[in-house]
């Protein structure tokens, strides 16, 4: 929105910024000076300070307000996650529904390796339950040999006429309850859990490329 349209008499300031205090100039001096003399003329001269710096906060709140943060450059993109159109899935013998968003073109996804990826995780009425967006990092998993649910490993490493993920490549996965965490309730913590039974999810899958750190 832009500064001009704003009225300092309906905007309401934001909080999380703090207010503009400008350094002090000869001018703030002069002020204080002609106060001992003249209290009409300086009165007229704090009011329009006064202002000024009101407009000014009002700037400075603005210019901050439309600059994007590298720390939140993750968040954007898991929320863009969420609005995605829907897609059609095709379905592999195990139920497991995929559809790619965009192929990549670097290598496919090797088993028993190290790779790391972005996800957002939702059920299937679109409620959010996890992403590693969040966190501002990719997760670091191995993949093929049983160290993540079946729906995960089938749906990046492929399988059963699913093609395996490339590197860049993002994917969209509908997994059923017995490729999830099946009938019992899942991520569970002093009682709570996080993912009832028979669950079926939905992941948006981002194949950021392959650990090249330790791989033992």
């Amino acid at each position: 929105m832009a500064v001009s349209t704003l009225s300092p008499a309906i905007v309401t300031p934001n909080p999380n910024y703090q207010a503009f205090r400008p350094k002090p100039t000869s001018a703030t001096f002069r002020v204080t000076a002609l106060a001992s003399s003249n209290s009409l003329n300086s009165t007229t001269l704090i009011s329009k300070k006064q202002i000024c710096q009101v407009g000014l906060g009002l700037l400075a709140a603005s210019v901050v307000s439309s600059t994007p943060l590298d720390a939140n450059a993750t968040r954007i993109e898991y929320y863009a996650t969420t609005a995605d159109p829907p897609c059609e899935f095709s379905y592999a013998r195990s139920g497991l529904g995929y559809c790619d968003i965009a192929v990549g073109s670097g290598p496919e996804a090797p088993r028993g390796e190290l790779i790391n990826v972005h996800y957002t995780a939702r059920f299937d009425d679109g409620i959010v339950f996890d992403s590693s967006y969040k966190r501002g990092r990719p997760l670091t998993m191995r993949i093929g040999v049983g160290k993540v649910i079946k729906g995960l490993d089938q749906g990046i490493l492929g399988g059963e006429g699913v093609p395996p993920m490339q590197v860049g490549g993002k994917r969209k996965l509908q997994i059923p309850p017995r490729l999830a965490y099946g009938p019992e309730p899942a991520g569970c913590f002093s009682g709570d859990c996080n993912i009832p039974g028979n669950a079926t999810l939905i992941y948006d899958v981002k194949f950021v490329d392959i650990y090249k750190g330790n791989r033992k």
